[in-house]
This record gives C-alpha cells, sequence and structure tokens, in this order.
C-alpha cells in the first residue's frame, strides 16, 4: 500500500476538477494515506511547490469552478531534466504515487513522467472538449455544454427577431465534440467542426434559398474553433448571401461556472476510485466513465490513441437540421 501521495490539477481548468481534488484527499486520508497538494501543475512541481493536506483544505469547494490548486505551463518540464527535477522533488517528500487531473497534454506529461523516472501516476481526464480516448466523459464537459445551451438559447432569440443568420463559436480545436453535442441539442442548422470537411458556398446557398422560399426566419450555426473563425465564416456567409450575419465567440466562458450535478457526482466518484486505485499499488492508468460505468484505461493508449466523434451523432445531427 501506497501512504503518501499527491494530487495536482493541469492544463485547462475545467469545472469538477474541485470536486475531484476533494474526493481524492478525502478519500487518502479515510484509507490511512497522506495527501500532498501541488501549486500550479507541473510547473508546481518543478518548482516544489507543494503542501500537505487534510480534510479541511477542500471544504466547501465541491460548487467552485476552476481549481484550488491552479494550473500553468511549464517549459521546464517539459525538458527530460526538468522532468527529473519534478520526480526528485516528489521522492524528498517520500511521495509513492501522483493523481494528474487534466486533459490530453497534461495526461502526456504524466506518462512521460512514468516512463523516464518511474514515478506511477495515475490520471484523471479533467478537460472541457471530453476528447480523451477510451471514455464518453471527461470532468468538466457536462457545465461546459450547458453554458454554451444557454448561450444558444439568447442567441435564437435576437437572431429570430432581426431574421439574422447567427455565428457561434465554441471551443474545441482539435475536437468538435462540444460543437456536436451543443448544436444538436440547441437545434443548429449547421454544426461545423474539424473533423468533418464542409462547403461554405454550398451553405450559403442553401440558406439563400431557405429565406427566399420563407422555410426559416433565421439560421443558427455552430463552430468548433478548430473548423475555422466564426467571424471570417460570418463575413463571408454575409457577403454570400446578403442576409445579415452576427458572430459570436463565446471564448473562457466556457471554462467557468459552478460544475453541474453530473460533473460534480462523477468527478467525485472517478477521484474516490483513481485515489483507492494509486494507494493500492494500481499505476499508470485513467479513470474515466463508459457507457455509464466507471472504467480504467492504459495512460499510453489514452494520450497515443485518437477519439473520433460519434458518427451516430453526426448522422442525427444532419437528418434534424
Amino acid at each position: 500500500m501506497r501512504k503518501t501521495i499527491a494530487v495536482m490539477t493541469s492544463g485547462g481548468d475545467s469545472p469538477g476538477m474541485n470536486a475531484a481534488t476533494r474526493a481524492v484527499v478525502r478519500t487518502a486520508i479515510s484509507g490511512g494515506a497522506r495527501v500532498f497538494g501541488i501549486y500550479n501543475g507541473y510547473q508546481g512541481l518543478v518548482e516544489n511547490d507543494m503542501f500537505e493536506m487534510n480534510k479541511r483544505s477542500v471544504s466547501d469547494i465541491i460548487q467552485r469552478g476552476g481549481t484550488i490548486l491552479g494550473t500553468a505551463r511549464s517549459q521546464e518540464f517539459m525538458t527530460p531534466e526538468g522532468r527529473a527535477k519534478a520526480a526528485e522533488n516528489l521522492r524528498e517528500r517520500g511521495i509513492e504515487g501522483l493523481i494528474v487531473i487534466g486533459g490530453d497534454g497534461s495526461l502526456r506529461g504524466a506518462q512521460q513522467l512514468a516512463d523516464e523516472q518511474n514515478v506511477a501516476v495515475v490520471g484523471l481526464p479533467g478537460t472541457i472538449d471530453n476528447d480523451i480516448w477510451g471514455m464518453d466523459y471527461t470532468i468538466g464537459s457536462d457545465t461546459a455544454a450547458n453554458t454554451i445551451i444557454d448561450a444558444i438559447n439568447k442567441l435564437r432569440d435576437t437572431a429570430s427577431a432581426h431574421r439574422r443568420i447567427a455565428v457561434l463559436e465554441v471551443m474545441g480545436r482539435h475536437s468538435g465534440w462540444l460543437a456536436l453535442i451543443t448544436g444538436m441539442s440547441g437545434g443548429a442548422e449547421y454544426i461545423l467542426v474539424p473533423e468533418e470537411l464542409y462547403d461554405l458556398n454550398e451553405i450559403a446557398a442553401e440558406i439563400r434559398s431557405m429565406y427566399e422560399e420563407n422555410q426559416k426566419r433565421y439560421v443558427l450555426i455552430v463552430v468548433a474553433e478548430g473548423a475555422g473563425s466564426a467571424i471570417e465564416i460570418g463575413i463571408r456567409l454575409e457577403d454570400k448571401t446578403g442576409i445579415e450575419t452576427r458572430a459570436s465567440v463565446l471564448g473562457h466562458i466556457q471554462r467557468g461556472g459552478s460544475p453541474t450535478v453530473m460533473d460534480r457526482v462523477r468527478a467525485s466518484s472517478l477521484g474516490e476510485q483513481a485515489t483507492l486505485a494509486l494507494i493500492s499499488g494500481v499505476s499508470n492508468v485513467v479513470y474515466g466513465v463508459q457507457h455509464g460505468r466507471i472504467v480504467n484505461v492504459n495512460l499510453y493508449d489514452a494520450v497515443t490513441k485518437k477519439k473520433q466523434l460519434d458518427p451516430e451523432y453526426i448522422r442525427m445531427a444532419k437528418a434534424l437540421a
């Protein structure tokens, strides 16, 4: 049994990270282990910026967005020398295992730490993009999707009043999950994602035809940032259709806010399972949710394999547009 572990949050913050941290700390202490918190992700690990936590350390945080441990980019950790320094800092404090809560890049760093420095690592998928291979859900994705839906509902009101085309840009540089799930549930006419090719000339012709035949009072387009700029797409559509077009870029508001019930419960469940696994001797895995059940995925597979958008969702979104 591992008697001393550490927990850190890394990469872009996501709602539910605090719930996961809370679960890690309280599960570890209840299991008889000490637990250290690392400030500011891998940068804090390199700088030895950590402290021992107790149950009071995580009081009154389950409802908070962001992360009490903070997060930061670390150029030094990206070097072999930086990772060696990070591992030495863990060993000096007697820390036998590390839980990393973060997205693809953060888990990739965890995998390097495990491979190069033989650090026992367990990952938790904390990213609003929901793009980690081997699982259907990542911490924060539900809250972010609900934030976007709220924006879509408001955009519909003004787009309808002015008979406009509304183009909403959401996060997703490499994955279109947020755009797909919110565009589909928000009733968007078009959903543009980096995984699928689209023809803006064809879209413009279809929109112009719908307006001329009075089939539509407005059109809503949701675009993932990796599929194009909402502002540029809006300019081009207005030029091609002659229809007033407005673009909105939702930006970092998608990362914030109090986590939903789903994100609180699932982050707590995943945090507990990851901690029980780590203190019992498991390492080099990521805990996630697949088909409603908690699963563990090999860490190497999680960071080297690419998650694909559900083709049934893509088909349904086109059919229902």
